[in-house]
């Protein structure tokens, strides 16, 4: 669980105020996020690639994802989300069929358990994913 400190220091003292005092959705202090700064992961979909920085505060995941063109991802998830797409065109597809169009500026929010969903695209798309505890 440890994280990079914001000055580019040592994350210790972080890492022992994570584990003596955990976070959790009511003492997040300010911080500001400089997401460049963040390590990559990258995830393979079906087709395409999702490059992820995460921001773990608690039980509350913050992650700013890039989907390539053309990805799909490689299963339907069930957990619970609030996105908000900042370019691109998001397709989300519902397990029972249904679909829709998030544009730059859109959002949605689903709780854990209350849709079967995934994403695709034609082309990139940029989006602000966070999801944790809150959305149970």
């Amino acid at each position: 669980m440890e994280g990079q400190a914001l000055d580019g220091g040592s994350s210790r003292i972080q890492y022992f105020v994570a584990t003596i005092y955990p976070m959790s959705m009511s003492n997040i202090p300010f911080q500001i996020t400089e997401w460049a700064g963040l390590p990559c992961t990258v995830v393979n979909g079906t087709t395409g690639t999702a490059t992820m920085r995460i921001q773990l505060l608690g039980d509350l995941r913050i992650r700013m994802i890039e989907y390539s063109a053309n990805y799909l991802a490689d299963h339907w998830c069930e957990l619970g989300h609030l996105v908000f797409v900042l370019e691109g065109e998001l397709i989300n597809e519902l397990k029972d069929g249904s679909m829709n169009v998030l544009k730059p500026g859109m959002s949605y929010a689903v709780s854990d358990g209350l849709s079967s969903h995934r994403s695709r695209t034609i082309g990139p798309v940029k989006m602000l994913v966070i999801d944790g505890g809150f959305l149970k």
